[in-house]
């Protein structure tokens, strides 16, 4: 078998022939197949990587328009966390100042704040109580019944001025000429209105508040209400005058709690200016069961005597 070849050169030199052996034919052959595989191999991975290439381009520049969407975001962001900032500022301020003012109205009505109490709470609490002062104040007689110009007799032992014989004087007579209107000092069911001549107080009206409460009015000219009336804290129910047992006119006012006679001057100069001072000097009133009786109760307006806001303008004008 021949394992030669011949391979024929034309050149003008003339014909050359080379003799070539069948083994290096083939690693020719291979080498040349090695080659063009290398070669298909190497475009392929230059096809992958190019394409790999283009992907990662998108992918960059999506992330890069999302960085600067981003950005723009952070940029918005800032810009209401300063403006909110600034509100929040102006918020607080607003709170100190509201708060300094909570605090005048505690002040005023007697609250004491508790540390950790928000400043809502307190607010609430201010509400409650306010409200349930009006109410108490509106319920339970307060205030002068007529204008007041002082006492000619006070609450306690005396000589009587007609009889002139000790006795304990069970309610305050109230400088007042004759004539003067008298007014109620709390709501009421009227229990008496009429000449009540066992008691030497003449023409006299009799008010039952609630909780064992009443207010009686001696010395009367002129009723003007009847027995089993409804009236209200303010309404016109008498004249002052000079009727009874008297030596001139003037009011005769007590105040009665379950039939035990309190001093009515605590309760004419109760407001809600002083509101506290009534529950230190009148002990004869269960104070802390009366408010928790009615801490519920809310009336939406307190009524203020006419006389009591006379006296108040004049006293503003001095």
């Amino acid at each position: 078998m021949d394992n030669h070849f011949t391979i024929t050169i034309h050149d003008d030199n003339g014909v050359k022939q080379f003799n070539v052996h069948k083994f290096i034919k083939k690693a020719f052959f291979y080498a040349a197949l090695f080659l063009l595989t290398v070669g298909l191999i190497g475009s392929g991975t230059i096809l992958y990587l190019n394409a790999n290439v283009n992907k990662l381009q998108k992918k960059k520049d999506e992330v890069s328009k999302a960085y600067t969407k981003m950005l723009h975001q952070n940029h918005e962001l800032q810009s209401r966390m300063q403006t909110t900032s600034h509100a929040l500022l102006s918020k607080e301020k607003e709170l100190d100042a509201l708060s300094d003012s909570l605090s005048q109205i505690e002040t005023l009505i007697g609250l004491k704040p508790i540390a950790d109490e928000s400043l809502t709470e307190r607010v609430n609490m201010t509400m409650l109580n306010s409200s349930h002062r009006a109410t108490l104040l509106e319920l339970i007689p307060n205030g002068s019944p007529v204008a007041y110009h002082g006492i000619t007799s006070k609450f306690g032992y005396r000589i009587h001025p007609t009889l002139h014989t000790k006795e304990f004087h069970k309610g305050d007579d109230l400088k007042a000429k004759l004539n003067t209107p008298v007014y109620a000092t709390a709501d009421a069911i009227v229990e008496w209105a009429g000449m009540h001549k066992r008691s030497g107080f003449g023409n006299l009206i009799i008010l039952a508040h609630v909780y064992g409460f009443k207010t009686y009015f001696g010395h009367l000219n002129k009723i003007v209400i009847k027995s089993g009336q409804f009236v209200k804290k303010g309404d016109l129910i008498a004249y002052t005058g000079n009727s009874g047992l008297s030596n001139g006119p003037h009011l005769h006012y007590e105040i009665r709690f379950i039939h035990r006679p309190l001093n009515p001057f605590y309760f004419i100069k109760w407001t809600q200016k002083n509101y506290n001072e009534i529950f230190e000097k009148e002990k004869k009133v269960p104070w802390q069961s009366l408010i928790m009786a009615t801490s519920r109760i809310k009336l939406t307006k307190q009524t203020q005597t006419p006389q009591l806001s006379r006296l108040e303008l004049k006293s503003k004008a001095k």
